[in-house]
């Protein structure tokens, strides 16, 4: 039986947590949920995810910075901003800071948080593949030898 693929979820909104997490599940996907930004990294270790769903607007630190964290801790990890308060500047810093996509609440219509999902999933299983051929192709030239 194959894993679910987990993501780690912030935002300081209690009630959007909840929301996600049962959209997110109901589409197969083990979601971890953290309120607390200043937790984020700790929760990200712990819990192995290679995508996380950021807001931008939280207490603390604020989503463009948890960014840069994240990329900082692994440049690997894919991240999709979720946020209601977004300007044209704060989208592009996200984009050139690392982000894979920006979505915004509130969340009327599923499909376009669906589709970033999708799609960071198959670039991170794209990056997988390339390691493991990479690895077979270590193997077999160190047998050959």
């Amino acid at each position: 039986m194959q894993q679910q693929p987990t993501i780690l979820h912030v935002d300081d909104d209690k009630s959007m947590l909840r929301l996600v997490n049962k959209l997110l599940s109901g589409f197969g996907y083990d979601v971890v949920s953290v309120q607390d930004p200043t937790t984020a990294l700790d929760a990200l270790a712990a819990s192995n995810a290679r995508l996380v769903i950021l807001d931008i607007d939280m207490p603390e630190i604020d989503g463009l910075t948890l960014l840069e964290q994240i990329k900082a801790y692994d440049g690997g990890v894919l991240v999709i901003m979720l946020s209601g308060v977004v300007t044209m500047m704060t989208a592009l810093d996200a984009m050139r800071n690392g982000a894979e996509a920006c979505v915004f609440k509130p969340i009327n219509d599923l499909q376009p948080l669906q589709t970033a999902i999708e799609a960071a999933f198959r670039k991170i299983e794209s990056w997988q593949d390339a390691i493991v051929e990479l690895e077979q192709r270590r193997s077999t030239e160190l047998t050959a030898v």
